[in-house]
């Protein structure tokens, strides 16, 4: 070998690159370094290829391609644009035609990357230095200039100039797929959507198909769960919903649960386990088989991503317990009602409509035994009926928790029978150790030909649930058109009952009550009446009841209870000093904590006098909680008012109670004095239960008395006093004054 070989071959080996393990790798996948020359003297071309030959950089050789014009490397480049260094001749077919060939690559063709370094046998046409600025050129070199060893160094300088700036392309790319992929993976809801868009998102990023899981592993009670497969795509998509240990190779499984473990992403020859991170006892990992071995580039963007989906799975995470909150009990972990109105809505929303069932199944006397045997053993107890429910009835049925102890039911008609949900409760339930008999009622509503929303057929179902009770216990009952109209009615009367009161449509009216001897006033019974705006009279056995159901018959009866103290005092104020006023207290006031200090307060506020008032019972309130009522009575009494058993004799009252109540009258049923001239019976009731007031020293008062035969008899039969329409109809304040001064009473 020359001395001039020897010194070639060192500075070559000088000018070889480090150890692959150190170096920087492409972004791009080609094997080669393209190299194409473009000149129009074929020996440049042969020269160039000479000295260049055989070598390597970073393990991979130099690939040339030729061109002997402008306008043939034009046609190449259009058809290779990976391409790493051009050696372009400055003066071809025209003195600038390797200028505009730059101009092309740079501005026409969007070439960035590739580099360029001008050759010139002539150097009068050297390009301006403003051209070597503007258009990228690597460098400019002239050719006597370029040795075999300048030539290689100044390619060499080329190649890593296009290696670096295909790195940072290709991370700016990515980057900008990671800012996309989050805002795409930012939309999806759910934390199923968003597993699968991580696993698309990935694919994205790399280039390739969409080839891996996502899976999700929880510990509870410091103890490690199977991880489950919650996205899968490509060959994994049949592991969907599987626990991962159903996957066939074991390595998938091993770099799944390593990754877990060290809270890492791992690569590997032919794949990328990422770790995403979770919340204190959730983990999610995902693992990809990928086409290539991933270059460092691959895997600082994918550590990238991850870290910035980790942020985004975070907030999933938490919409997905908000979500959970929202539409799951979390006792049972059943769809609560919300979630299965949601159900209800998606089935009433089918055209055609399928025949579906909406069924409540309520546990009887739940609260009860959730009180003797505590709160704990009530739950244990609500598991176990959920339980049953879900394994005994068929899997096609949706099943809910709607209340504190109902649960919904939903689907096929043919599934969701009454038959089948009472058999639930055939067996004694295991709670604790203990032997439970539970019954249940059930209220069904058929949605083929429902009219309504969700939420209106969760209501009717309860509405039909509530007749089932009334009914039979244990029992089911179907809801009806009719049942809906009469509920939705009482509806619109209770609030237009709370706007009448609000607007004083309410007043009071008064029947006087007489003595059946002398045929004088000796007081008057304080009715409610309701007119509307347009003057029609609603009868009180259609709003009354209402009142009392939704409880504005509490402040109704306060207003009562003022305004007919308040009449009784101006009558007082007119001479009628032994006037007496009876009040009607409905059983829901009796049991309101508060009534006698609202008795206080109405007899504070209008200063009538305690021993003219006698307040009217039913004698079914009479009859509940004796021992509570007749403290409760005793305390009225020490007020100084009067108690009348009204409607009596259609209880069940026992002698023995009766005179435990300290009652100072009773009140024949008017159904009694109709009977006297109208019945086979006569006036054989009447006549007993006058009999009994007079034996437990009660003052007799019969109602509804409307002729002067019906008088004559009570009167003979020892009844003293009587109220009805054959002595005066129910009338206003002034008009009772009125009545009183043509009656000649004072």
């Amino acid at each position: 070998m020359s001395k001039s070989s020897a010194s070639l071959d060192d500075d070559l080996v000088f000018l070889d690159e480090a150890p692959a393990s150190q170096r920087p790798l492409r972004a791009s996948g080609s094997s080669v370094w393209r190299i194409m020359i473009v000149d129009d003297d074929a020996d440049v071309h042969s020269a160039t290829t000479f000295a260049l030959s055989n070598l390597e950089m970073q393990q991979r050789p130099l690939e040339f391609m030729h061109a002997y014009s402008a306008a043939q490397a034009r046609e190449l480049l259009a058809r290779q644009p990976e391409i790493a260094v051009i050696l372009l001749d400055v003066v071809m077919e025209l003195d600038d035609s390797g200028l505009q060939l730059v101009r092309h690559i740079r501005e026409s063709l969007q070439l960035t990357e590739v580099r360029i370094i001008l050759r010139t046998g002539q150097p009068g046409y050297a390009p301006e230095i403003e051209a070597i600025r503007d258009f990228d050129i690597n460098d400019y070199k002239t050719k006597s200039e370029l040795t075999r060893i300048k030539l290689y160094t100044t390619v060499t300088a080329a190649i890593r100039s296009y290696e670096q700036i295909c790195a940072i392309n290709a991370s700016r790319r990515g980057l900008d797929r990671i800012v996309r992929a989050s805002t795409e993976l930012m939309a999806l809801r759910g934390l199923d959507s968003f597993a699968a868009g991580i696993i698309d998102q990935v694919a994205k990023l790399l280039d390739m198909n969409a080839d891996g899981l996502l899976c999700v592993r929880e510990r509870r009670d410091n103890r490690r769960d199977d991880m489950l497969t919650i996205a899968a795509s490509g060959r994994y998509a049949d592991a969907l919903r599987c626990p991962a240990d159903i996957l066939p190779d074991p390595s998938v499984k091993d770099a799944l649960r390593r990754s877990l473990d060290e809270r890492r992403n791992i690569y590997g020859a032919d794949s990328a386990t990422l770790y995403f991170g979770g919340s204190a006892n959730r983990h999610f990992t995902a693992y990809f088989t990928t086409p290539r071995t991933l270059n460092e580039i691959d895997q600082s963007l994918l550590d990238v991503f991850c870290r910035n989906i980790a942020v985004g799975l975070d907030n999933v995470l938490l919409l997905h317990r908000l979500y959970d909150f929202a539409y799951y009990d979390t006792l049972t972990q059943l769809p609560n009602r919300t979630r299965l109105k949601e159900l209800v809505e998606e089935v009433l929303a089918e055209m055609p409509r399928k025949d579906i069932t909406l069924a409540l199944v309520d546990i009887d006397h739940f609260a009860e035994t959730n009180d003797a045997l505590g709160h704990k053993f009530g739950d244990l107890l609500l598991l176990g009926v959920a339980a049953r429910l879900k394994s005994q009835l068929d899997t096609q049925l949706a099943i809910a928790r709607v209340s504190a102890d109902a649960f919904g039911v939903l689907g096929n008609t043919s599934l969701a029978k009454p038959a089948a949900l009472l058999d639930i409760f055939a067996r004694p339930f295991n709670i604790d150790g203990h032997e439970i008999q539970l019954s249940a009622t059930v209220g069904l509503v058929r949605l083929m030909d429902y009219d309504g929303s969700g939420a209106d057929a969760l209501k009717d179902a309860d509405i039909a649930l509530k007749r089932a009770k009334l009914l039979q216990r244990a029992g089911h009952f179907y809801f009806s058109r009719s049942m809906g109209v009469d509920v939705r009615e009482r509806v619109r009367m209770m609030h237009a009952l709370r706007n009448a009161f609000e607007q004083n449509e309410l007043f009071l009216v008064f029947q006087p009550q007489i003595d059946l001897v002398t045929k004088k006033a000796v007081g008057a019974e304080a009715l409610l009446r309701w007119r509307t705006p347009d003057g029609t009279l609603i009868p009180p056995d259609r709003f009354i009841p209402i009142a009392e159901h939704s409880g504005l018959i509490i402040d109704i009866g306060e207003y009562v209870m003022r305004e007919a103290c308040r009449e009784l005092v101006r009558l007082q104020e007119l001479g009628y000093r032994d006037f007496t006023m009876s009040i009607n207290v409905s059983q829901v006031q009796f049991r309101h904590p508060h009534f006698l200090e609202m008795l206080r307060a109405a007899l504070d506020a209008t200063g009538a006098p305690p021993s003219r008032i006698e307040l009217e019972i039913t004698e079914s309130i009479a009859m509940e909680e004796p021992d509570v009522l007749i403290e409760l009575l005793d305390q009225i009494k020490r007020i100084g008012m009067s108690i009348a058993i009204d409607d009596f004799g259609t209880g069940f009252s026992s002698l023995s109670y009766l005179q435990r109540l300290r009652a100072d009258r009773i009140k024949i049923d008017r159904s009694f004095v109709k009977e006297i001239t109208s019945s086979m019976r006569g006036s054989s009731i009447a006549e007993m239960v006058i009999q009994l007031g007079h034996n437990l020293g009660l003052t007799v008062i019969a109602e509804g008395v409307e002729d002067e035969r019906q008088a004559n008899i009570l009167s003979r039969l020892g009844c003293p006093l009587a109220q009805g329409f054959l002595f005066a109809r129910p009338m206003t304040d002034s008009q009772l004054a009125a009545w009183l001064q043509d009656n000649g009473r004072r």
